[in-house]
């Protein structure tokens, strides 16, 4: 195996054009491309140039055509409404082809921009497809957004129609997307011509405003079924907004042709998939993960995807994810390192979950933040499959698998890593990841109405190279080690210090669950470790001794360098609701100075506890 990977990886770097124009037959096209790759300004790439296609007839038609269409295509589930709901390729399309057609007849086409604010339900994706099928670009924001931060896409997409629903569902909480989208619009220089409005059943009834609402179930009622519409391999198929580690909302663009062949592909290529089996990402449809892997992935490739609309813990207890997996016959799990980290600590032995038989479930993938070993591990030993951590990012497509952190570097990438001065360092140095340019098809093709910015941004840095803006380094044989975002690493008295490492290491202590190293502001350092800890449940042992036994665990693995001797113990860690910690506005607060909190936070008030605990210590 280990041969045959490294004769493909020579081949995909030696002859891409050659290696992704076979990939691309997979996917079926109205005209086909003229030539696989054109290489621009600046390592900027065009992929499949020519070609036309359609993602959404790839996705849905294509199936019903080839007689699948009596298979499911998504299997609902909600345990915050007590619903559940399976729904095939045959009705999916019906589904989709008429939205479209009533989208149509309010003046949507082929380059306008549609908003779709909206909770994990089956009409987001349905939304998604329909604009895929008229050409149109869907901006689908995280539902229950703030109105500010709303008004803020609205403006930057212009959208002709906003799609919303009246309500949103949290585990304790019914969420008013009426109400925080009129507040929206209220700010927003940029008015849609109409909003389409879904009343979710069983919530109650919002009233709409004349002249400008629509009621979903009446518009559908007298819609007809709507043909796809061609358009150009590099025509955005969806604008992303990202704030990420890099301040201000981005618009990431994706371009339809690359993306379709890359996520087809990747189904099978390192999911391991057959058409058919039961994928689920356990993610939401506002992030990178639910287009890709909710949405189109899954079911370009002709798989049943699994939409949940619940928590890790809490909907009810920490066995709901083993419920879904058993239940469902889920073959293959994508979640983060933040969703089992939380389940491990409401039942560290996964008691609840052991009364589950997961016959079909194979396969286990984590990314979206770094994963500790021990989270790995344990993840191994409850689910009993193997369990892959990978490394990819909100924009530019990248799938590097790990094992224990280690890699293979995947197929099409050259990493790299250098140095503050743009040169390679020595192994097992600290530095910068770079990836050398062009990128592969399925990356970002630019920042919307902003590509100075994508520039400047991503490729100024380091000319030639992708910058990923992680940290991390390479060992003798080449194994690339990611330990986190660029600006996560700290500067301890001139000494470079990754807080991933950090944090790996305090998440061997058997009595901590997961963990938050920051930077904190020191006179004579310049900055400091400080670590945020929560303590796994039933943990007895006094918080004083569990903090010597870190400080000496990290000063034993990492060294007297690291200059580790703070952190206190919270009951929870503010993260965004991808499961990203805020470091810059911890470390401000752990500092002492003003701390912004951004609108993906999941729970703000974690900072004011947080705030009252340093007081009093």
């Amino acid at each position: 195996a280990l041969g045959k990977y490294e004769e493909v990886f020579r081949s995909c770097l030696a002859e891409p054009e050659k290696v992704w124009g076979e990939v691309a037959e997979q996917i079926q096209w109205s005209k086909p491309w003229v030539r696989t790759l054109e290489r621009g300004s600046l390592g900027s790439a065009s992929w499949f140039v020519g070609g036309e296609l359609n993602i959404c007839y790839n996705a849905v038609d294509r199936h019903v055509e080839n007689g699948r269409g009596d298979q499911i295509a998504i299997i609902y589930d909600s345990p915050v409404t007590n619903t559940k709901e399976k729904i095939t390729y045959k009705e999916l399309l019906e589904q989709v082809s008429k939205l479209a057609d009533v989208m149509i007849k309010h003046g949507v086409k082929k380059g306008d921009r549609v908003v779709i604010y909206m909770p994990m339900i089956p009409q987001t994706v349905y939304c998604m497809l329909a604009c895929a099928r008229i050409g149109a670009i869907h901006s689908l924001i995280f539902g229950g957004f703030a109105s500010k931060e709303l008004s803020v896409r609205i403006d930057h997409a212009k959208p002709k129609l906003i799609v919303t629903a009246s309500f949103g569902v949290e585990p304790k909480r019914k969420v008013e997307y009426i109400s925080l989208l009129e507040a929206a619009l209220a700010r927003a220089q940029s008015k849609p011509h109409k909003v389409l409005v879904y009343q979710r059943p069983n919530l109650g009834h919002v009233p709409l405003t004349k002249g400008r609402d629509l009621d979903w179930e009446e518009e559908l009622a007298k819609a007809q079924c709507s043909e796809c519409v061609s358009v150009p391999s590099d025509h955005p198929l969806y604008i992303l907004y990202t704030s990420g580690t890099t301040g201000l909302p981005k618009g990431v663009v994706r371009p339809t042709g690359g993306y379709a062949v890359m996520l087809n592909w990747t189904m099978s290529a390192v999911y391991g998939l057959k058409p058919g089996e039961v994928w689920w990402a356990a993610s939401d449809l506002g992030w990178v993960v639910g287009h890709s892997y909710i949405c189109y992935g899954p079911l370009l490739h002709g798989n049943t995807t699994v939409l949940y609309e619940g928590k890790p813990v809490g909907t009810p207890d920490a066995g709901a994810y083993f419920r879904v997996l058993a239940e469902h016959e889920v073959a293959a799990f994508f979640t983060s390192p933040t969703a089992i980290r939380a389940i491990r600590q409401q039942d560290p032995e996964a008691a609840l979950g052991m009364q589950y038989s997961l016959k079909r479930f194979r396969m286990m993938f984590v990314a979206g933040e770094h994963c500790d070993v021990d989270t790995l591990e344990w993840s191994k030993r409850v689910f009993k499959v193997p369990v892959l951590d990978h490394w990819w990012q909100t924009g530019e497509w990248f799938k590097i698998p790990f094992v224990e952190y280690i890699s293979f570097l995947y197929y099409f990438f050259t990493v790299m890593i250098l140095d503050e001065n743009k040169k390679p360092v020595k192994a097992k140095t600290l530095g910068n990841i770079v990836v050398k340019l062009p990128l592969p098809p399925g990356a970002f093709s630019g920042l919307w109405e902003n590509q100075e910015t994508f520039q400047k941004l991503y490729f100024q840095k380091f000319p030639g190279y992708y910058d990923t803006m992680d940290a991390g380094y390479m060992d003798e044989d080449g194994y690339l080690y990611v330990l986190s975002r660029a600006d996560d690493v700290i500067n301890v008295a001139g000494h470079r210090i990754s807080a991933g490492a950090i944090e790996e290491c305090i998440l061997f202590h058997p009595a901590v669950a997961d963990c938050a190293v920051v930077g904190q502001e020191d006179p004579l350092k310049g900055h400091v470790p400080f670590a945020l800890c929560v303590l796994k449940q039933g943990i007895k042992t006094q918080e004083s001794k569990i903090l010597q036994e870190i400080v000496e665990r990290v000063r034993s693995n990492i060294g007297p360098v690291a200059a580790f001797q703070k952190g206190m113990f919270v009951t929870q860690l503010p993260k965004t609701r991808s499961g990203k910690i805020p470091r810059s506005a911890l470390s401000a607060l752990i500092s002492g100075k003003p701390y912004k909190i951004t609108p993906t936070i999941e729970d703000a008030s974690v900072f004011k506890h947080i705030e009252e605990l340093l007081k009093k210590n």
